[in-house]
């Protein structure tokens, strides 16, 4: 019989050296320009992470972006907003093309800013400098008035809402043409300026009505619009009797606080609402948006509502597909993944971590694979009893609150070899910051192969046809495991995420993986 250990160490020394030092300080893999460009364009949100601020993720994202072809750019910015549903991110790869390719910006600009929270977005990266110019330029400036010249009134009405810059500030610097004479009176009603009260939108009128009391009914336009004004318990009542689904789920505190759910119909419809799976699919909410508003939702919110958010979680993960065979899922609880899931943002700071997002995942992943095993780690794997049967919210909840360490990816593998363990598809949910298992922490002088490469390869010789996702959730250049034909790195959490890991495996991405499917986007 062949001597395991031996061969075990000679797969060792052919695995790849290290070449980088992750924000940890433990050895890594640096990811190419276009697998990093697509990392931090599908989970930055340009705010500052556990390891590092804001400025550091511009930088790193304007780095990579001049390190790839613009056509690579233009793909990017599309995929991760059509696809990963960013904001921010596509909005500064598009202005890069404003210095950079016009005739591709061009191409894609309708794609990217698609609607008043994009086009503001995209006017204030622009003017910032920080894409090397501080003012529109004439190309930019046609495309932004196109945009509100394809827009109806009621659209562009809707689209007012917010600042720095407003949608004012934006016409004031474009100047887009008026067709109509209710376009004329709508940009100067934004802008302030003296108008024709007559010639409004209905929609516009209506509002102006309802402020000074002249108007009975609710008018529909934003919530924001409304949570401005003096309104009592009777206009709350009717804002939420025809509420649209996300304004529901981002409301019910204020509902709360304005004695909406003291209706015990109205709360019953607010329920039912919520839990429609046709409004649930339609909102394109990620599950992890529920999580947050279940989360968030204060102590006086009915218990029938809280449940109505928890079913609708169990609908919003129903297009995750099944898994067949052994599926082990991996969350990183270490310390560092306690982190706000966006960055720290003051007040605005997301109440959902990046542990709730692993949780969240793993959770879903055991409901919806044929046989799937969890195993947590942080300084050590952790083993921990989880039902599939119970529901998505409570298994992740269970998860995310179990003591956090230190971080050290290749634990869970190694608990795995030592079992002998068998599996055709291994999840990591982690922000790849492992340190606790690096020959050379602190430094970085040609070390060997990443520990999680070597116990991948131990692994690998039980189960020669598995298969290893590193699923990163953080905006970092660095990773634990080499790609190569049965490893894929992979950033993000929404619902491409799980089409591109079901596709890898079952064998269906070309080996570019990842970078192969933003390649395909069409111009």
């Amino acid at each position: 019989m062949a001597n395991t250990s031996l061969f075990q160490t000679i797969a060792g020394k052919l695995l790849p050296r290290t070449n980088a030092r992750n924000e940890a300080g433990g050895a890594a893999y640096s990811l190419t320009a276009k697998q990093a460009l697509a990392q931090y364009a599908m989970t930055g949100a340009l705010n500052s992470t556990f390891y590092a601020n804001a400025e550091t993720q511009l930088d790193k994202t304007l780095k990579f972006a001049a390190e790839v072809s613009a056509e690579y750019v233009a793909k990017t910015a599309v995929y991760c907003r059509e696809r990963g549903h960013m904001k921010d991110m596509p909005a500064l790869l598009a202005a890069t093309l404003a210095q950079r390719d016009g005739a591709l910006l061009t191409r894609i600009f309708d794609r990217v800013v698609d609607d008043g929270k994009m086009l503001r977005n995209f006017v204030q990266i622009v003017r910032s400098g920080v894409t090397g110019r501080k003012s529109l330029g004439s190309a930019p400036k046609r495309l932004v008035q196109n945009w509100f010249a394809t827009r109806s009134d009621e659209q562009v009405f809707r689209a007012s809402v917010g600042q720095s810059p407003s949608l004012a500030d934006v016409v004031k610097m474009v100047h887009p043409r008026s067709q109509t004479p209710e376009r004329a009176a709508l940009y100067a009603w934004l802008v302030g300026r003296e108008h024709d009260a007559s010639a409004l939108p209905a929609v516009v009128r209506q509002f102006e009505d309802f402020k000074l009391k002249q108007g009975t009914s609710v008018p529909d336009v934003p919530f924001q619009m409304l949570t401005a004004l003096p309104l009592g318990k009777a206009e709350w009542t009717e804002i939420a009797r025809v509420a649209p689904w996300q304004m529901t789920r981002m409301n019910l505190n204020t509902f709360l606080r304005h004695g909406v759910f003291s209706d015990k119909e109205m709360t019953r419809r607010i329920a039912e609402r919520l839990r429609d799976p046709e409004k649930v699919r339609r909102s394109r909410c990620f599950p992890y948006q529920l999580l947050a508003a279940y989360r968030n939702a204060e102590k006086g919110i009915p218990t029938v509502v809280t449940n109505a958010l928890q079913d609708a979680l169990e609908i919003a993960t129903e297009n995750v597909p099944r898994f067949t065979g052994k599926v082990w899922v991996f969350p990183d609880i270490s310390g560092s993944m306690h982190s706000a899931i966006t960055g720290e943002r003051k007040s605005l700071t997301s109440k959902v971590r990046c542990i709730d997002i692993a949780a969240l995942i793993a959770a879903t992943v055991l409901r919806r694979a044929d046989d799937a095993g969890v195993l947590p780690f942080e300084s050590k794997a952790v083993n921990v009893r989880l039902n599939g049967r119970d529901t998505i919210m409570s298994n992740a909840e269970k998860l995310a609150a179990l003591p956090a360490g230190g971080t050290n990816c290749s634990a869970p593998l190694a608990e795995l070899n030592r079992t002998k363990a068998d599996g055709d598809l291994v999840i990591y949910v982690s922000d790849n910051e492992s340190w606790m298992d690096s020959p050379n922490y602190g430094r970085f002088n040609g070390a060997p192969a990443t520990e999680t490469m070597r116990q991948w390869s131990i692994f690998k010789q039980r189960n020669p046809r598995a298969r290893l996702v590193c699923l990163d959730i953080q905006p970092y250049a660095t990773t634990q495991a080499s790609e190569r034909a049965d490893i894929l790195n992979i950033g993000g959490f929404g619902d491409s995420v799980w089409e591109i890991i079901a596709a890898f495996a079952n064998g269906e991405l070309s080996p570019a993986h990842w970078v192969g499917e933003i390649e395909k986007i069409a111009l």
